[in-house]
């Protein structure tokens, strides 16, 4: 009796309305919430790193653009913290909505990646030695290891190993010796400190000058 009861009968085509409703309102929200990741992309992080994340307006800034998602977020959730430290980057960090971040990483995530020219091939070839071989006399491991070949990176569960390739050279150099100083400590077990500290200001930008130059 209850099946030929037109109100049962009207469940299925209530559920799929619903359905439809909450679908378009996800998507209406996931639009918004792009729409607002991308003005923030051309406004706040456009400043320094170019509204596509390739065009950074200094030789010491990074191309964020291709990064993967989720270096972007630690990176910015460690700015936020104080884990990284950087009198530029913690105020622009701050005027990030928190659960815009995400948003905002996928989005430079997308962007595409360009490459710079290293200024001697020369030095450009050793560091590709360097990047690829490492140093065993000083102990320093390739980097390739962790930064995969031509620098692409990849995630595990054991860490997450940013795109390197196409590097700005002055911001890989600036970094390295960060982290040999201990200036930048949000690395995972100390390992970069602890490579960067056995490496030599030639090695350095001898890897700086090949990544630059690299496109995966």
């Amino acid at each position: 009796m209850k099946l030929n009861n037109p109100k049962f009968q009207s469940r299925p085509a209530m559920l799929r309305g619903w359905l439809t409703a909450s679908s378009a309102a996800l998507l209406l929200g996931l639009s918004m919430g792009a729409a607002h990741a991308n003005e923030i992309a051309t406004t706040i992080c456009a400043a320094c790193h170019g509204a596509d994340g390739d065009t950074p307006i200094a030789p010491n800034y990074p191309r964020i653009a291709g990064l993967q998602k989720e270096y972007i977020v630690k990176q910015l959730n460690d700015f936020l913290s104080g884990k990284r430290k950087s009198d530029v980057m913690l105020p622009m960090a701050q005027q990030i909505p928190p659960d815009q971040i995400e948003t905002v990483a996928e989005y430079f995530s997308q962007q595409k990646r360009s490459h710079g020219k290293a200024e001697s091939r020369v030095v450009a070839s050793a560091g590709k030695v360097m990047y690829n071989a490492g140093n065993e006399e000083s102990g320093v491991p390739a980097c390739v290891g962790c930064h995969q070949p031509k620098g692409a990176g990849f995630l595990s569960s054991t860490g997450i190993y940013p795109r390197l390739s196409g590097q700005q050279a002055e911001y890989v150099k600036e970094q390295l010796k960060a982290f040999a100083t201990g200036e930048r400590s949000n690395d995972q077990s100390r390992f970069m400190r602890t490579t960067a500290k056995r490496m030599t200001d030639e090695e350095i930008d001898e890897v700086a000058q090949y990544l630059m130059g690299v496109d995966d």
